[in-house]
């Protein structure tokens, strides 16, 4: 194998014993917990390699990046997430390639993805990003919906043509009652998740937890946990 590919390999597999012992200090199984690589400021060349090492769900957070990136890894078997900040204006690019959108918070958004989403024939996951550090009412911080808005904005994903409501998202708060309490705040965000299943039974995928706060939310019940600089190493300065 080359350098890169070893030291992905390394990291991956430290990733996952990661997720298993998290997975069997809380009592539940490895096949719970989904790994999304979040491959941001990487090249394509490195996405072909965690392909070949078996990875099957990557991230990006910023669509000029992402979009030649996938376009580029077209042929491989990959579920691609896009996990940062949209703009209306990037949904049209983002839509055809991205299966899952994750930090939906607000209704305009809501509108474009599903007017572009019927427009190219795809059916799009949604899953809301929810504001730990907002009021009940406000928005958060780095974006999202306070907890609040949750039922309202999950009621319009699920009746927009072309998109399918996935379940929550959330980032550990920086400001507020949660800050540096991760797994609280992941404890808070399955409370919402189980408040939203019961109108919406099938939104079922709760994405919550990077490289540093992984284990809290698999400890609190996280699907899905969205992991970059643990399997890609450190990123280089943007900018």
């Amino acid at each position: 194998m080359t350098d890169r590919k070893d030291e992905l390999a390394a990291n991956l597999a430290n990733v996952e014993r990661r997720i298993a012992d998290a997975c069997a200090a809380a009592g539940r199984g490895r096949e719970e917990v989904t790994l999304i690589v979040v491959t941001k400021t990487y090249p394509a060349s490195d996405v072909r390699v965690l392909s070949e090492l078996g990875v099957r769900h990557v991230a990006e957070n910023r669509d000029q990046d992402a979009a030649p990136k996938a376009a580029a890894c077209a042929d491989l078997p990959l579920t691609w997430h896009f996990v940062g900040q949209l703009q209306t204006n990037k949904v049209r690019s983002v839509v055809g390639y991205a299966d899952f959108v994750h930090a939906v918070d607000r209704s305009k958004l809501v509108t474009a993805l599903s007017k572009e989403a019927v427009r190219a024939g795809r059916e799009l996951g949604c899953l809301l990003q929810v504001a730990l550090d907002a009021g009940e009412s406000t928005r958060g911080e780095r974006g999202g919906v306070a907890p609040g808005g949750i039922e309202e904005l999950a009621g319009l994903v699920a009746e927009a043509p072309g998109l399918r409501l996935g379940g929550l998202m959330t980032v550990a708060p920086l400001t507020g009652e949660y800050a540096g309490r991760e797994q609280a705040a992941f404890e808070r965000l399955m409370v919402l998740s189980t408040d939203l299943r019961r109108s919406h039974p099938t939104a079922t995928m709760v994405s919550a937890g990077m490289s540093a706060d992984l284990e809290q939310a698999v400890a609190a019940g996280a699907t899905h946990v969205r992991v970059g600089s643990a399997v890609l190493g450190v990123r280089p300065r943007l900018g």
